[in-house]
């Protein structure tokens, strides 16, 4: 896909880990089940922003599923995500399975100057993306983020605008085939340390950084 043409703003840190997380001792733990959780980097898949009084309107006219109530997401038929945060702001994710979305034509193609009040936002560059998953995920995240994460606390396709690991951040719960998923985004210069301390808080659970390829296996 074209989006492998693209460096994660944490590939240099990739390098290092995805080698330790494939050796022969880790591959061997993975085996056995040991390793449930999983930290993926997920920075060089397409995401898009709209904000503006119409965006919802813009998104429903091209076929888009639209989450009912703000800080809620709503998968879409192709495996893509829209999270509603505010009445007039998404962020849209590309289906991690293929790395696109349908929407892609139109929201690449909308001006920069907006559509009937509808404007983008250019959120690949300016956040990263990383994924969590795994039942350990909740205690990992009350390491470094102040609001309960636990599913009976958080359910499936709430979002939180909050702050990990002082990072302001945007973390929405998305459930891949059974499993606790979180996608947690934040501003892309910050992207290295924030890595660093999802690498970190993940190491009591005996976790494992994975490739995106992982998340086909879910489903």
């Amino acid at each position: 896909m074209s989006s492998s043409a693209r460096r994660s703003f944490i590939y240099r840190r990739t390098l290092v880990t995805q080698s330790a997380a494939d050796s022969p001792a880790r591959r061997a733990t993975d085996a056995a089940g040991a390793s449930p959780l999983k930290l993926i980097d997920l920075s060089v898949l397409p995401r898009w922003g709209l904000k503006g009084r119409n965006t919802f309107s813009w998104l429903a006219a091209r076929g888009a599923a639209i989450p009912g109530t703000d800080n809620t997401a709503q998968p879409q038929d192709d495996g893509s995500l829209i999270a509603r945060l505010s009445p007039g702001e998404a962020l849209i994710l590309s289906s991690p399975a293929i790395g696109q979305s349908r929407l892609a034509a139109p929201l690449d193609e909308l001006a920069p100057e907006g559509f009937g009040a509808c404007y983008p936002v250019p959120r690949r560059d300016s956040h990263c993306w990383f994924v969590v998953t795994g039942a350990d995920a909740p205690g990992l995240f009350a390491k470094v983020c102040a609001v309960d994460l636990a599913p009976d606390q958080f359910p499936d396709r709430n979002i939180a605008q909050t702050i990990v690991a002082r990072l302001s951040a945007i973390v929405i719960r998305h459930d891949i085939g059974g499993s606790l998923a979180f996608s947690v985004l934040a501003e892309s210069a910050s992207a290295e340390y924030l890595w660093d301390c999802l690498v970190d808080a993940m190491a009591e659970f005996s976790g494992a950084v994975c490739g995106g390829e992982v998340l086909a296996t879910m489903r």
